[in-house]
């Protein structure tokens, strides 16, 4: 008996019926559901979001930042911002659920 698997573009799984993505789930009962906060201050934004994103497998994919110095600017560029503040604390449980806030300043300042 033959299983087919409908393909869209560059191979990729077709959406499904509703046009939405097809779901995808690994299936393994012994991926981790938690993991420790790591000390991410002084790192770029970009990769302080992208150790959460390595470190909880995608589980926690967005993560928030902020201007440190409360001028409100936008951080269009995240390689140019400095960590300056974490609002889960190196060492912390984190799930899921946790919701992470950085606070940042552009990499040519200095943290407050």
């Amino acid at each position: 008996m033959a299983v087919l698997l409908a393909l869209g573009a560059c191979g990729a799984p077709s959406p499904g019926p509703s046009g939405g993505s097809p779901a995808v789930t690994t299936g393994d009962p012994t991926a981790p559901t938690s993991w420790v906060m790591p000390d991410l201050v002084g790192a770029d934004l970009q990769s302080a979001q992208e150790s959460i994103q390595q470190l909880s497998g995608f589980a926690i994919a967005v993560t928030t930042a902020r201007d440190a110095t409360g001028r409100g600017r936008e951080q269009v560029l995240d390689r140019d911002w400095t960590v300056c503040t974490q609002s889960v604390e190196p060492g912390e449980e984190i799930t899921a659920d946790t919701m992470i806030d950085f606070s940042v300043v552009p990499v040519a300042e200095r943290c407050p």
